[in-house]
């Protein structure tokens, strides 16, 4: 089938007149340049080992060259004068985008969200020569960002990370070790967390730009995934930078890392809305054509009782989604609203594709098809950027301080999980 995605909940009050026409362009461009007969993952090998990590870092390069090349990154990047379109960054467009890619490719979506994501501290504390250095050459898919937060003790609970940067004269000398992170072996730099010696807890925590040639810095592991996307672990054994490269004030790294977190948790949201509706699409192509017992396997209501939830939980999570997108863009400060969008909507992909495998039967589980792949990709959007076990502590503890403190402002928060 020709992948079409349907777009009438732009009709939503949530979006205004540019949101619209972005994502009509951004739907015409995906279906030209990301659909194959063959699903999202058709340039992808699916093999293991060397040639596939090669390969998927070979595709990645080329997604964030043409996404530049586009103008689609531009949406990434906040304030004109350094690549953005807007001097903000733009909730709804970055989740519309995210949703749009999603549904035609999950490593385009991958890499316009790490262009984003990567350079989100930039665009937020970033001194004018950083931004000018970094974000411009983000905004044109021509540097290839990430962001290095988590460590082998230190996921979801960030204060536990142990990587140190030690003043040394006038230079920062970083050592200790980050995994699991998205566009390691390929990126042009990193923005990486870091603690003072001696500091616990959230205290004490910085946010450095470290390029990707400084000496000290290595690439210690690889890492497979079941969907293909660049990944490593990086290593830090006396990697010395300049103070210029810190970014903000020293200790307000994880203040920086929540509130880069907080743009781009929603997004994550769309993507898997974009998952989503690309799999209840795939769901009602093989009910309407596959045939059993002399009918159509839509004509069964089970089926069709099956289709009506998938079609129920995507608007439900779309609601959330963009809710918490247009309030962003309003100014306010969306802790709890950005975790039940990326809840509800993670949950609810998984439980909409298995739906399509299921009604795939035997070729939904196939290497090759679209559901198969879909099945692949929506996984890991359960544990990044909060795990949806961390997301429920969160919306919990809103609603507990919500309950202590009824005028304050919803949703602020320095202290995020």
């Amino acid at each position: 089938m020709q992948p079409t995605i349907r777009q009438t909940h732009l009709e939503w009050p949530f979006f205004e007149a540019p949101h619209r026409k972005l994502a009509h362009e951004l739907a015409a461009w995906a279906a030209h340049h990301l659909s194959t007969h063959d699903g999202p993952h058709a340039e992808v090998p699916l093999q293991n080992g060397a040639n596939c990590v090669q390969a998927v870092d070979a595709t990645c390069r080329k997604l964030v060259r043409a996404l530049g090349e586009a103008g689609w990154t531009r949406y990434a990047v906040g304030g004109r004068a350094y690549g953005g379109l807007y001097e903000t960054i733009d909730t709804r467009a970055v989740c519309l985008i995210r949703e749009t890619l999603a549904y035609h490719q999950g490593l385009a979506d991958f890499a316009f969200a790490m262009q984003g994501l990567g350079s989100g501290a930039i665009t937020l504390h970033g001194t004018p020569e950083q931004k000018a250095r970094y974000l411009s050459q983000v905004a044109q898919g021509r540097l290839i960002a990430a962001f290095a937060l988590s460590e082998p003790e230190a996921g979801s609970d960030v204060g536990a990370m142990s990587t140190e940067a030690r003043v040394d004269g006038d230079a920062y000398v970083l050592n200790g070790q980050k995994t699991w992170i998205s566009n390691g072996g390929i990126a042009d730099f990193y923005v990486v967390f870091a603690r003072a010696p001696g500091s616990q807890g959230s205290r004490g925590i910085s946010a450095f730009v470290v390029e990707a040639d400084t000496p000290g810095l290595k690439i210690a592991q690889r890492l497979e995934v079941i969907a293909p996307h660049p990944l490593a672990t990086l290593r830090f054994e006396d990697c010395r930078i300049s103070k210029n490269q810190l970014l903000g004030e020293e200790g307000q790294g994880f203040k920086i890392a929540m509130q880069t977190l907080d743009i781009f948790r929603t997004s994550v949201a769309a993507a898997a809305l974009g998952f989503a509706r690309r799999a209840l699409d795939e769901a009602l192509h093989r009910a309407t054509q596959r045939r059993m017992f002399g009918q159509a396997l839509s004509d069964f209501q089970l089926t069709q009782a099956r289709l009506a939830d998938m079609a129920v939980k995507i608007d439900a999570a779309a609601l959330l989604t963009y809710r918490a997108a247009w309030l962003r863009d309003q100014g306010r400060q969306v802790t709890q609203e950005a975790a039940m969008a990326k809840l509800s909507a993670t949950e609810y992909a998984q439980q909409v594709i298995d739906g399509a495998v299921q009604l795939w039967g035997g070729l939904g589980v196939t290497r090759g098809q679209v559901v198969e792949s879909l099945y692949r990709e929506i996984r890991a959007l359960r544990i990044y950027e909060g795990a949806s076990e961390v997301q429920q502590l969160i919306i919990a503890r809103e609603l507990l301080r919500n309950l202590k403190e009824p005028q304050r402002v919803k949703g602020g928060t320095e202290d995020g999980v």
